[in-house]
């Protein structure tokens, strides 16, 4: 009889980002032995997700709910699922499910918790009052997650690793960097640069003031101005669960430009990549954004904004141009750069393509992470030392 490995659940607020963005991790811990489940809110990804082999664990808490309340219900209800299933590991997957999962692994004795907060978004990087009103509090729970001594923290770049150990440097040994869920360098193969003129640069990501959306657009029709026919291909919706989401009226008035083309919700980002010269990201901050790892495997050259996580893809004069945030000047001043330099262009895109095959490429996150979840097991006595 087979014996069944360790059990390993993963909390994740949406079904879809847990479908995009742990999917490979996920994978490289069932083929390790460990009997995987997720927990989720669940909406459109359930099938494929029990397609897998994993087991379900549909939760009904909301993204968008922070209150007290909503917090508390979340705590329960995430507790009786531990209590329920008795993982000997549990995987709690960027920021709120770090904070109220970890509350709930605690009321529950889970043996063994990993919390991998994936950048610090809107809260670290958004001016607005809500987000410095929560810094203080969010930074206190972040102290308090690395101080437990059956628990290991994942993070995606050194800058927030170091954000982490300037709240509690005695925890060095409980903070891991794992830059990013994986690449299948398989699945994003190099993609021959289309035919030019018209130069595209390409953008995938939530529509949010947080991406830098609006310093983009606002770089392109510059561009124009200036008589420079760079286009703009478009993929994501908005977020209204998030609270920097673009507003409808502003998106409408924006259709209305020239020499943009808004692709919504794409199912097969290659064809995005496919279709463009460039790939830009002019974020506020990010852990790891996954949209430039895809865009560079696919051998682009990157135009991003010189914050933690795209500087860890995104490489000064090596493939990328930097450039700071919302800058819309700048930005406008690196795209043309690119546009008008097909050479350069292809020397950034083989090195985008290298810098991927390192240990940003799926079988090398996965084999990192396994590795820690049978570290941690271990040092907590669940299985024998390895």
């Amino acid at each position: 009889m087979t014996v069944p490995g360790p059990k390993l659940i993963y909390l994740v607020t949406e079904d879809w980002y847990f479908w995009s963005h742990r999917l490979p991790m996920a994978r490289a811990a069932q083929r390790a032995g460990f009997a995987v489940s997720v927990a989720t809110r669940v909406a459109q990804h359930g099938e494929r997700i029990r397609g897998e082999g994993f087991a379900l664990h549909p939760l009904g808490w909301q993204r968008g709910s922070t209150g007290p309340l909503a917090s508390l219900a979340a705590i329960a209800e995430i507790a009786r699922l531990y209590r329920r299933e008795r993982p000997r590991l549990v995987h709690h997957v960027a920021l709120k499910p770090a904070v109220l999962g970890s509350i709930a692994a605690l009321l529950a004795r889970v043996p063994a918790v990993v919390n991998a907060v994936t950048g610090f978004g809107f809260v670290a990087s958004s001016p607005t009052l809500r987000a410095r009103l929560l810094r203080r509090p969010v930074s206190l729970a972040l102290a308090h997650l690395i101080e437990r001594a059956n628990s290991r923290v994942i993070v995606q770049n050194e800058d927030d690793r170091r954000l982490l150990l300037a709240l509690n440097p005695a925890a060095e040994r409980r903070v891991a960097v794992i830059r990013g869920s994986g690449i299948d360098l398989a699945h994003f193969p190099v993609a021959q640069e289309p035919p030019a003129p018209p130069v595209i640069a390409g953008f995938a990501a939530r529509l949010l003031a947080d991406k830098g959306i609006e310093s983009l657009i606002e770089a392109q029709q510059m561009l124009r101005g200036r008589g420079v026919d760079l286009r703009l291909l478009i993929a994501g919706t908005p977020d209204p669960e998030n609270p920097t989401s673009i507003p409808e009226a502003t998106l409408a008035r924006w259709r209305g430009l020239a020499g943009i083309t808004w692709l919504g919700q794409v199912e097969d980002i290659r064809s995005l990549w496919r279709a463009a010269h460039i790939a830009v990201l002019p974020s506020r901050r990010e852990g790891l954004p996954k949209s430039l790892l895809e865009a560079a495997a696919m051998g682009r050259p990157l135009v991003a904004t010189d914050v933690p996580g795209c500087r860890e893809i995104a490489k000064q004069g090596i493939n990328a141009l930097l450039v700071p945030p919302d800058d819309a000047a700048a930005l406008s001043r690196a795209l043309e750069q690119l546009a008008g330099d097909a050479a350069l262009r292809r020397r950034f895109g083989a090195a985008s393509r290298a810098l991927v095959e390192s240990d940003l490429a799926a079988a090398a996150v996965g084999a990192a992470t396994v590795a820690l979840y049978r570290a941690l097991l271990a040092e907590t006595g669940e299985i024998a030392a390895p």
